[in-house]
């Protein structure tokens, strides 16, 4: 009994065996047309995917002089609201 099931074994395992020769065949067949698509395909430029940027975008220089105003007003209201406090409620 023993010996039959370890022959049916050997057998699907030899089958596997070909399955898995047939699919190297054919994944061999792919990668060579692939790569003949490639190189007649070399004279046409590979147009490059745009790089995302990470971090701030940066200003132009209208940008630039509105935030500068802005900060500018910002700071003076602040110095501002800061004289006008008693000198003693600062802590």
């Amino acid at each position: 009994m023993l010996f039959v099931s370890a022959l049916e074994d050997g057998m699907d395992l030899y089958k596997a065996i070909q399955d898995l020769y047939a699919e190297k065949e054919k994944l061999e067949r792919v990668i060579a047309s692939l790569e003949e698509l490639q190189r007649t395909a070399g004279s046409f430029p590979v147009l490059p995917k745009p790089v995302k940027r990470r971090g701030r975008k940066s200003m132009n220089p209208s940008e630039r002089q509105e935030v500068s105003e802005r900060m500018r007003k910002y700071w003076a209201n602040r110095r501002q609201s800061k004289e006008e406090e008693p000198s003693g409620a600062g802590s």
